[in-house]
């Protein structure tokens, strides 16, 4: 029988099992309560590099090697991937916001969708790709190399399309992704080395629910001040959520459907990869000196961020044949 301190040490653990076994229940509920506590916002802001360094090391720790070698074996899905989403979509979506002159009409909209095109993918979409069943190793090997282009790419798609709009380094910005994605990198195989593959997969629950608790204090950090626009300007925040779902379900379904003859699963993945920018990247890169238009828009962005895995879920459940999708763990298809 376990003493009392035995039920009180365990206690941390069955909260995140508890929380971890939610699923994209979970990560929906999350950019609710961020929104909803604004105070939170500001207590957690700090802390939005700490929140991306943890959930890309959770995607290095889980990852399946003898998968990753294999897609690393055949590098021309990976380079296409790659050159889709560092290099297609920020010049489609600069060339739509000059030819519509969206720079002219409304700046800091437009700088708002540039640096969302540029981004690299979300640090989080491995471990969302996951949580939905699909190929999260395809999806980590892509973001990698794409954040690895990032400082090249950043650097072009500026000097074309945002002039004088933005004050940004593009070396600084790389230095920073880089270091995040190296430091990431060794803490997650320092993890791996120190506790084994098959304690990580033992555990993939509490793990999961650690990784949603890291999703909620970067969702926060992002919109704290989310509620305090609605109340001030309401359609004009409304707006920006609509364009923001509309914008990440058209990057999800073109890319679906770009890559279809690889199976629909995994294009449904390197979809769920391509419509989520790292845009807390970005505002750390800025120092958050950004218009405020620029700053809504990207709180918006997280709703359809936290909520699509959540919506997607009947597709997923489909293509894995899952009996119960909506529960599924971060660690249950990382191949």
């Amino acid at each position: 029988m376990a003493s009392p301190l035995q039920t009180i040490a365990a206690l941390p653990l069955r909260v995140l099992s508890w929380l971890g076994s939610q699923g994209t229940r979970g990560v929906a509920a999350v950019v609710f309560i961020a929104a909803a506590v604004p105070p939170l916002g500001a207590l957690l802001r700090p802390y939005l590099t700490e929140a991306i360094l943890g959930l890309l090391c959770i995607s290095f720790m889980r990852v399946d090697l003898v998968a990753l070698y294999g897609h690393l074996r055949r590098p021309a899905l990976v380079a296409t991937a790659t050159a889709w989403t560092t290099i297609g979509v920020p010049l489609i979506v600069g060339l739509i916001a000059h030819a519509t002159g969206l720079t002219v009409r409304a700046p800091g909209l437009s700088l708002a969708l540039m640096l969302q095109s540029m981004a690299s993918p979300m640090m989080a979409s491995p471990a969302l790709a996951a949580l939905m069943g699909l190929d999260a190793t395809l999806v980590l090997i892509t973001l990698v190399t794409s954040t690895a282009l990032v400082p090249f790419t950043a650097s072009m798609f500026a000097g074309l399309f945002l002039g004088d709009m933005l004050s940004i380094t593009p070396l600084s910005l790389g230095l920073k992704l880089l270091g995040i994605l190296a430091a990431s990198l060794l803490a997650a195989t320092a993890i791996r080395w120190v506790f084994g593959a098959e304690a990580i997969q033992r555990h993939k629950t509490p793990i999961d629910g650690l990784n949603i608790i890291i999703l909620f204090i970067f969702a926060a950090a992002i919109m704290g001040d989310v509620a305090s626009d609605l109340l001030a300007h309401p359609l004009f925040t409304i707006s920006l959520a609509a364009l923001s779902f509309a914008i990440y379900f058209t990057l999800l379904a073109i890319t679906t459907l770009l890559f279809r003859r690889i199976g629909t699963e995994r294009a449904l993945a390197l979809g769920l990869m391509v419509s989520q920018r790292n845009l807390g990247l970005m505002l750390a890169a800025t120092a958050g000196a950004l218009p405020p238009t620029t700053w809504l828009y990207f709180a918006m962005t997280q709703f359809p961020i936290h909520l699509a895995p959540y919506m997607l879920m009947p597709i997923a459940r489909r293509l894995t044949g899952r009996a119960d999708a909506s529960k599924v763990t971060a660690a249950d298809n990382v191949a």
